[in-house]
């Protein structure tokens, strides 16, 4: 990531990484046929829930194709029906080389997924020799779990209804102190004035038994991300304890 609080423990880092904006159109000249892979979430999760314009990841991939770059996608917070579709390249009718995939794919377990095409892992397992594999790759317990989630998310057909629910949260939470809601599925931030404000309405509802939490790298939203099998009556009652909390917390800030 590009932030150097996060980065400084770690270096040396990789030589020639370079940065684009998400989202920038402008941007996509940077990448040339030097440029060995972009990795990009495909919605962007602790920078506050930002999605990209429509036609933004089919024209990088597209830039992508031109240049021979492998284009990576970041499904670790977005995937597995968090958006409205089992992946959330779906939403924008493209196709990464490679999806890296984790957190929803265990069902609770511990497990990640690094999932392309036979031609591109084959050139992993040389050069060194079985440098694809790992000691705790594949645990035969966390890959069960992750197969009894994804056969439970297709059998009861969870994802039908996620995008219905998260406009249902969308439309519930109207408030004057509530700046904006950007909203994708179950993947819901709703932006107000500052950190302070937000953190006091956080603590309010965590007292009242709601979980919820900031962004990383958005601290002035609240995160929204239950579980894909909310019921309508929950969202209801989640959406009447944070506008009573924001209320309560407006009601002291003026």
């Amino acid at each position: 990531m590009g932030n150097e609080e996060f980065k400084s423990g770690y270096r040396p880092l990789l030589p020639d990484i370079n940065f684009i904006s998400y989202n920038s159109f402008d941007d996509l000249k940077l990448i040339t046929t030097s440029t060995a892979a972009v990795f990009i979430e495909t919605i962007q999760g602790e920078a506050g829930i930002r999605i990209p314009d429509q036609n933004y990841l089919g024209a990088l991939r597209e830039k992508c194709n031109e240049t021979g770059t492998l284009l990576v996608l970041d499904e670790i917070q977005c995937g597995f029906g968090r958006t409205g579709k089992l992946f959330a390249f779906e939403n924008f009718d493209v196709t990464p080389d490679i999806l890296l995939l984790a957190k929803g794919i265990g069902g609770g377990m511990p497990i990640g997924a690094f999932i392309s095409s036979k031609e591109i892992m084959g050139v992993l397992t040389q050069n060194p020799i079985l440098g694809h594999i790992t000691t705790f790759g594949g645990h035969p317990v966390s890959c069960a779990a992750g197969l009894a989630t994804l056969n439970a998310i297709q059998y009861d057909k969870l994802v039908e209804d996620v995008e219905k629910k998260g406009r249902l949260f969308k439309s519930y939470l109207t408030h004057a102190a509530i700046l904006e809601i950007r909203q994708i599925g179950l993947m819901i931030a709703v932006e107000f004035k500052d950190f302070d404000f937000n953190k006091s309405v956080i603590d309010r509802c965590i007292a009242d038994g709601l979980i919820t939490d900031w962004f990383l790298h958005c601290s002035n939203s609240m995160r929204i991300a239950p579980p894909l099998i909310i019921s309508e009556h929950e969202i209801q009652e989640a959406c009447s304890i944070i506008l009573r909390n924001i209320s309560l917390t407006a009601g002291e800030h003026q």
